[in-house]
């Protein structure tokens, strides 16, 4: 019976609704289809297991890590979960969308960054005289790579070649005999190329020169056109002229830059050509559009081997008037056939034609279309004019650009030193200059004296100081920075003079890096002109162990224009000039620090700054002299005494820049107009 109870005990459990029996076995002698009706009616109706409900709830969940999905949407859509998901979610939304306007509003804001060659002062290489590297006595391509460290260490970016084409080298060899060569004297294309990869690799950029208006009469183009070949029969101007004898009759009156005709007869095709230079450098025709074309492949030529920019030279002569009439006479009482000089005649008819500002644009247009990868701006320069207005043309207009700049050569044709006839120079360009262009400035060139020998040594400090303060771009032409100065004329060979008529040869003088046998320049037994005698004081090595030398005081201006935001693109405002002293300010909106230049470039010299500027403190710092026993001292603004070429850079803080003062503000230029904001520590336009 107790077996039979025993059976019944599980069925009993589920009908009674007992506990579920979870994985409970049934004995097997337990068969229900054996069950009958009657066994059913004997079993025990009050055999019941007790539950509590309370037992049986499920306990609570809380939330714990790892959970499946299953629980953790059970969670998820819970009010306190769900409100705090969608408070997080829309001030994440926010936050992206704050950061994105601040991102819009810092760009809007922002002032455009200087480009490289704004950034950083040129540095102009003749390189016949820069550095042999073959023994030769000649100056070459590798010669310039073995002293990129020079340059680096000047803190300068941006190096200028001087024309390095194939050349007979008449007139510097501004007359190409192959646009895609490289003369041999200077080495080969593989050089080229080396030191190209060189310059780059140091983060610098190389400026070449370019000269489109004319070739070299050994050009093929103009053997080919002498004959009346095919197309190249019209590369160049040519004109009917009479030869009786020795004698030519040109077609006009029009002279060459040199003196003389500007015609030659030529023995071959009987005619006359056309030459603004010399007669071994006969004048492309710019009006044939065929060598428009070939000049734009020259320029692509050089611009995918990698070259950064080039400086156009000559452009003013790109084309003349078709009418052929006689250019006017300066003095027209002169008699004509006595007329050889150019400075005799008002050149109207063979510079600066209308179209020929056209043809520059074009050469813009084909430069932009290498300037389209972000960091690969070719920047494009070009020569100005004795007239500053025709100069400022080559700027381009609001809407269409030329130049970056022309080179501005009016401190290098100064005739005299002193603080009026500085500050003339300076005043010409920058309010001649168009509203948001750049402005440049250069001390020296292949074609003029040396700072030294044109205004004394005891200057040269105080120009440097000038140049590298201005606003813009400062171009120094190789040796300046040490001083070199020009030799002798009479030390120039023979040789040299007749292989070259129109050059000058004093201020192309060879490098002087050091005080061994030619100044370091070669190894050879000597050097295509001659060292400068006094190489042993004044060379590179010597002076960058000096703290009081030029090398030095150059080197620190450098920093210094680099380093501060003032002098780097801020406002540039005059303060006083006289026939000793010019006196301007740098300063930038958002900066209390001001820096004031005081240079004299006549005789010794007291002035009262206090007067000037009654807000100006009462002392100022000497941040940099070219005395270097000054630098760091403090000085009295009512008493600023300078030497004779002494430079002074002050530097003191005010909350009233000259800039913001009615009595200056005509006196007050900016270039590209940036404002600091200090709390953000970023530069901003809208001040």
């Amino acid at each position: 019976m107790v077996d039979e109870e025993a059976k019944s005990l599980p069925m009993e459990l589920s009908e009674k609704g007992g506990v579920e029996n979870n994985g409970f076995v049934q004995n097997e002698a337990f068969d229900d289809r054996e069950t009958d009706t009657s066994s059913q009616e004997e079993m025990p109706r009050t055999c019941v297991i007790g539950v509590n409900p309370a037992a049986t709830e499920e306990p609570a969940l809380e939330p714990y890590a790892g959970m499946p999905k299953e629980v953790l949407l059970k969670f998820s859509n819970q009010a306190r979960y769900r409100v705090t998901r969608e408070i997080l979610f829309w001030l994440t939304i926010a936050a992206a969308v704050m950061l994105v306007c601040a991102t819009i509003a810092i760009i809007a804001l922002s002032p455009k960054c200087l480009d490289w060659w704004q950034a950083s002062p040129i540095y102009q290489i003749y390189p016949r005289s820069f550095k042999d590297s073959d023994m030769d006595g000649n100056g070459d391509l590798k010669g310039i790579q073995e002293k990129l460290d020079h340059i680096m260490h000047l803190n300068i970016k941006t190096v200028w070649i001087t024309s390095f084409y194939k050349s007979p080298l008449k007139d510097l060899g501004y007359g190409a005999e192959d646009f895609y060569d490289i003369d041999p004297m200077f080495g080969s294309m593989s050089d080229f190329e080396n030191l190209l990869a060189a310059i780059h690799d140091r983060g610098l950029k190389v400026i070449m020169d370019f000269i489109p208006n004319h070739t070299s009469d050994k050009h093929r183009w103009f053997q080919l056109s002498r004959n009346r070949t095919g197309k190249y029969a019209d590369y160049y101007i040519w004109q009917d002229c009479v030869q009786a004898g020795a004698v030519v009759t040109a077609p006009n009156n029009w002279v060459s830059v040199y003196g003389n005709s500007s015609w030659q007869f030529d023995d071959v095709r009987k005619q006359c050509y056309f030459h603004q230079f010399g007669k071994e450098q006969p004048d492309l025709n710019f009006r044939n559009l065929a060598v428009q074309q070939e000049i734009h492949d020259i320029i692509k030529f050089w611009l995918d081997k990698g070259i950064d920019g080039f400086s156009f030279v000559a452009v003013k002569f790109l084309l003349e008037a078709t009418h052929l009439r006689n250019e006017p006479q300066v003095n027209k009482s002169q008699n004509s056939e006595s007329i050889t000089a150019y400075s005799e005649l008002y050149h109207d008819y063979t510079t600066t034609q209308v179209g020929m500002h056209d043809i520059i644009r074009s050469f813009r247009q084909t430069m932009d279309q290498f300037s389209r990868e972000p960091g690969r701006y070719r920047f494009m320069g070009s020569d100005g004019d004795e007239d500053v207005g025709a100069t400022m043309m080559y700027y381009g207009t609001t809407f269409v650009q030329e130049a970056d700049f022309p080179f501005n050569f009016y401190l290098i044709n100064m005739k005299n030193l002193s603080g009026n006839s500085i500050f003339e120079a300076v005043n010409l360009w920058m309010e001649n200059m168009p509203e948001g262009k750049w402005p440049n400035w250069a001390v020296g060139s292949p074609n003029t004296a040396r700072i030294s020998s044109r205004f004394g040594k005891k200057y040269v400090s105080v120009i440097n100081m000038l140049l590298l303060t201005l606003p813009g771009t400062p171009i120094t032409y190789y040796g300046e920075e040490i001083g070199m100065e020009n030799i002798a004329s009479e030390n120039v060979s023979e040789e040299c003079i007749n292989s070259d008529p129109v050059a000058t040869f004093p201020e192309k003088s060879p490098m002087q890096w050091d005080g061994k046998v030619n100044a370091g320049f070669t190894e050879g037994n000597s050097s295509w002109l001659p060292v400068n005698p006094d190489y042993q004081s004044v060379n590179v090595e010597a002076q960058m162990t000096w703290s009081n030398s030029t090398l030095s005081l150059y080197r620190q201006l450098t920093l210094l224009r680099n380093n501060e935001l003032p002098i780097h693109r801020g406002w540039m405002c005059y303060i006083w000039n006289d026939s000793n002293v010019f006196v301007y300010v740098r300063e930038l909106d958002g900066l209390d620090r001001v820096f004031m230049m005081v240079l004299n470039f006549g005789q010794e010299s007291t002035i009262d700054l206090k007067a000037i500027v009654p807000s100006l403190p009462s002392t100022a710092v000497i941040r940099l002299s070219t005395n270097f026993s000054n630098t760091g001292k403090a000085v009295n603004t009512k008493i600023i005494k300078t030497e004779v070429g002494e430079g002074l850079v002050l530097e003191y803080k005010t909350e009233k820049p000259v800039h913001t003062m009615e009595a200056f503000q005509e006196n007050c230029f900016v270039a590209e107009k940036a404002c600091y904001s200090s709390a953000f520590d970023l530069l901003y336009v809208n001040c």
